[in-house]
């Protein structure tokens, strides 16, 4: 099973496709961020995004996608653009047919860190060592996507055996 991991963002939007299975409980099979020109106007670099992410998910047929939650923001407009983001990374998903599942920032880090107030770079690392990378995924997009990915892998069976009515 791939997962597809969004950390979701106009500028620069993470993504990882990580397959279940290998050491950490998961393998990395691609890592990277979309970019779109700051020049360019909203729609336009939405429109690209969205080309982006539909030939993510045309490549790799994930059967989830996994966003990670806008919780808070002190710029206005930064956190517009990433709920936009987010919401086309979402709806892309569900058109594709993928399983949906949004994570807060504090879960993931919970779930790959095992501290819900993990830094970043502790993250990062926990990262690298549950997918056995050389390096830390860089940019930090491209390793909040991950993470993200890691935590879907991670909660995934908790939320199947809550929905089937098994306590766990």
């Amino acid at each position: 099973m791939f997962v597809l991991g969004i950390d979701p963002g106009v500028s620069r939007c993470g993504y990882a496709v990580i397959e279940e299975g290998g050491r950490g409980g998961g393998r990395a099979v691609a890592i990277g961020v979309l970019t779109t020109p700051a020049s360019s106007p909203i729609h336009h670099r939405l429109a690209e995004l969205q080309r982006e992410l539909r030939a993510l998910l045309a490549e790799f047929r994930p059967a989830a996608v996994a966003v990670e939650r806008v919780l808070f923001s002190i710029n206005v407009r930064t956190a517009m653009a990433v709920g936009q983001a987010s919401g086309l990374a979402m709806a892309e998903a569900a058109a594709a047919g993928c399983e949906v599942a949004q994570y807060s920032p504090n879960e993931v880090k919970q779930a790959v860190a095992g501290y819900g107030g993990a830094t970043k770079a502790q993250v990062q690392r926990m990262v690298q060592t549950l997918l056995d990378l050389p390096a830390v995924p860089h940019p930090p997009d491209a390793a909040d996507a991950a993470a993200v990915a890691l935590c879907h892998l991670a909660m995934a069976p908790l939320h199947a055996a809550t929905a089937r009515g098994v306590r766990p």
